[in-house]
């Protein structure tokens, strides 16, 4: 992510670099510029923080001339603090302690020989860790009616919402779908080996999709 941020911020100070001909900020060079950091803090900020908050600010307000310095002040920002590990929320922190905690239980359960139990407190950590990645995401966890929405309806959601893509979708889905298997008592429908890669790969998942 960092080097993301780092290539562009090369290329504005390059960009601004005497000598440097008037109206240069102008150019088509400097709007392309503009829409890929635009682009870079949309993709890299967590919605909601200030740096989100403060890209829409500045798209609202329509300025153009010095656009490109505020837009470039915010990637600045966002890539010092993502290099000095000051992006993490508290609340991301302990969501991610507490799926800490459930993942190494079901560690425990699968090593031990309850392959099952093993497969519902994984299932059930990745459930809970999509409903909190939703709130993050601002997306909605309630059906018109007022009823909770359904596990795999969320999973679609979050990819509608750009969480994350439609092969990650499609992995989250199948793990669901195994968790519900182990729930309903379905337990030949899956192997030990299948539960293995369910505990480790809701690990990553967490790791990579902080909520």
């Amino acid at each position: 992510m960092v080097a993301q941020l780092d290539e562009l911020i090369d290329q504005y100070q390059e960009l601004i670099r005497p000598p440097c001909p008037e109206g240069v900020l102008a150019s088509d060079r400097a709007k392309l510029l503009v829409s890929r950091l635009e682009s870079a803090i949309d993709r890299l900020a967590v919605p909601g923080s200030s740096y989100a908050k403060q890209l829409a600010l500045h798209r609202e307000q329509k300025r153009t001339s010095l656009k490109i310095r505020d837009v470039y002040s915010i990637a600045l920002g966002l890539r010092d603090d993502l290099r000095a590990g000051w992006t993490e929320s508290v609340v991301e922190m302990v969501h991610a302690e507490i799926h800490s905690d459930y993942i190494e239980m079901a560690k425990v359960l699968l090593e031990s020989g309850f392959k099952d139990a093993a497969a519902v407190i994984s299932g059930t950590a990745l459930e809970v860790h999509v409903r909190a990645l939703c709130a993050k995401n601002g997306v909605d966890t309630e059906l018109p009616s007022g009823a909770p929405m359904k596990a795999d309806a969320m999973n679609t959601e979050l990819k509608k919402a750009g969480a994350y893509n439609e092969a990650q979708r499609k992995q989250v889905s199948a793990w669901m779908g195994l968790r519900n298997s182990a729930a309903h008592g379905d337990y030949s429908d899956y192997d030990r080996q299948q539960v293995r890669l369910l505990v480790d790969g809701v690990q990553d998942f967490v790791v990579r999709h902080s909520a």
